[in-house]
């Protein structure tokens, strides 16, 4: 029987969980978010291109954002939810309760101060995070008066990741998974119904930052009534299991923060190239994004809830089972993403962003870092996967370890390249640093017994190569060339692009039916 059907079972609970099923409940969820979110990204490069004010927003937008993945959906999630899993095992639901108010006071009280803190350094953090800004007064005051009013989001973003653990913890996934989509919309509107009544229209995309991160948290509240969750805050920096959780936070910002990090070290750099290549850079990062979110996002949310539980009930096979079900998936979806983002570059990039204010340089240009990122999906679903069996345990000190030599490398690269190669350096280097870090947490895994990889990988991984070598033969027959395609009316590039990624597929999928995996093969449960 292949490992990918074996049911694994929990001895101490009833509570067996659907790991397919509950990732595709992820990914359903997600792809409306990417769906959205294309739709924003479409809206901004109509109105603001790859301008000095777009560059300008990116900025001011990234840096709260990078925040967020450090305090929130990173760290704090990754050491909350296995502590939680260990107090739902072996606490009293009072103690749980106290777990949880104590909990999310400290948290809030922490993202207040660090809110107030930004603010009040606004000028300071561009200066820090975009240094080429220091040379124009001007986009460098407008940028810091954006970040005035984006810097907040993290304080209402921040109690949404809170809010979104724990509903995960109950196997809630849904309402977490569809958050986001209430940015996208904050931002879409804020671009079209709002930014005409400014002087500096692009201010009304911060406006809309904030008032997504009040939305988001609002929407979240019903959900958390629901599992009698929702209960009125108190500070307990004192609390066992408050200190339990920022013990193991500290090692984890950076550990589950690294993407973000390279980002911005990225962005630090593209500040000091020609104008727009902090906008390239963004753009193609929206594209690369996508399948990192359908795909490894949807799989370590759910990994990360399972495995705790497993191990707070000491289901070591399960766990190991679960942790290989998840890297399977992440190959037979990440890999034919990695093409596709490869061959596809000025396709994509041109059918979703070349419009308004948006030039055919423009277009060549973050194609190029499209192309750069290619194997950065892979790599970073991987990551994301395997990440999980480590933070489950509590053991966040060793991807800490990994995560900064992953950053390490990540700089000697941008800086080696980025003189030479400008942006598309800038790009390579990331994806390099992830498959460094990804190489990294899966050869610990091995080393310490917690994954013992099934007997039937030989056989998927000949299923897996023979399908994306169909795939790139599809692509390579049916994609005219480059240029062509910014010819192209935008109603010729969206049906051509449609076809031909239908097609892709119909093929992938296609070739893995005939050499023998079936549906019921992604499922699994535990």
């Amino acid at each position: 029987m292949s490992p990918d059907t074996v049911q694994g079972t929990d001895p101490n609970t009833t509570d067996r969980q659907n790991l397919g099923r509950q990732g595709g409940v992820v990914s359903g969820m997600t792809a409306l978010s990417r769906i959205t979110g294309f739709g924003r990204d479409i809206v901004l490069s109509h109105f603001f291109g790859a301008t000095g004010i777009a560059d300008a927003f990116f900025v001011a937008f990234r840096i709260p954002n990078f925040f967020r993945r450090m305090f929130a959906e990173g760290a704090f999630s990754q050491a909350f939810v296995p502590v939680l899993a260990g107090v739902k095992v072996r606490e009293s639901a009072t103690e749980l309760r106290d777990f949880v108010r104590a909990t999310s006071g400290t948290f809030l009280l922490a993202m207040f101060a660090i809110s107030l803190l930004g603010v009040a350094g606004a000028h300071g953090l561009v200066l820090v995070f975009a240094p080429g800004f220091a040379g124009d007064a001007e986009r460098l005051a407008l940028t810091g008066d954006m970040l005035r009013l984006t810097f907040p989001y993290l304080g209402f973003i921040a109690l949404t990741a809170y809010a979104g653990a724990l509903l995960n913890s109950y196997h809630r996934y849904a309402v977490p998974a569809f958050t986001p989509v209430l940015l996208n919309l904050s931002l879409i509107s804020a671009a079209l119904l709002v930014a005409p009544s400014f002087a500096e229209p692009v201010m009304a995309l911060a406006w809309g930052v904030l008032a997504a991160g009040l939305l988001q948290f609002l929407f979240q509240l019903p959900a958390l009534k629901s599992i009698d969750m929702l209960m009125l805050p108190r500070v307990q920096v004192r609390h066992t299991g408050v200190r339990r959780v920022a013990k193991l936070m500290v090692p984890a910002m950076l550990s589950a923060s690294v993407s973000q990090i390279n980002a911005l070290i990225d962005m630090v750099l593209a500040s000091l190239l020609v104008t727009g290549s902090i906008s390239w850079l963004y753009y193609a990062d929206r594209l690369m994004e996508l399948p990192i979110g359908l795909v490894a996002i949807a799989i370590a949310t759910v990994l990360l809830p399972n495995l705790s539980r497993l191990h707070a009930a000491g289901s070591t096979r399960d766990f190991s089972r679960a942790l290989d079900w998840g890297l399977r998936m992440g190959l037979l979806l990440g890999v034919p993403a990695a093409v596709a983002l490869y061959l596809l570059a000025v396709p994509l990039v041109a059918t979703v962003f070349y419009h308004g204010a948006m030039t055919a340089t423009d277009v060549v240009m973050a194609a190029l870092a499209l192309q750069a990122f290619a194997i950065a999906p892979v790599a970073i679903s991987l990551v994301k996967i395997s990440a999980p069996a480590y933070f489950a345990r509590e053991d966040t000190t060793t991807p800490f370890r990994i995560a900064l030599v992953a950053v390490l490398v990540n700089i000697v690269l941008n800086l080696a390249l980025f003189r030479i190669m400008g942006h598309v350096g800038l790009a390579l280097a990331t994806s390099a640093a992830a498959c460094v870090q990804a190489y990294l947490l899966i050869r610990g895994t091995l080393s310490s017994g917690v994954y013992r990889p099934e007997r039937t990988w030989w056989k998927f991984g000949g299923r897996l190569l023979m399908a994306t070598a169909l795939l790139v033969g599809w692509l390579q027959v049916l994609v005219p060339d480059g240029a062509l395609w910014l010819d192209m009316p935008l109603v010729e590039r969206v049906g051509r692009l449609a076809v031909i990624c239908i097609g892709g597929v119909i093929v992938y999928f296609g070739a893995l039916a005939l050499a023998g995996l079936r549906v019921r093969d992604l499922r699994y449960h535990v």
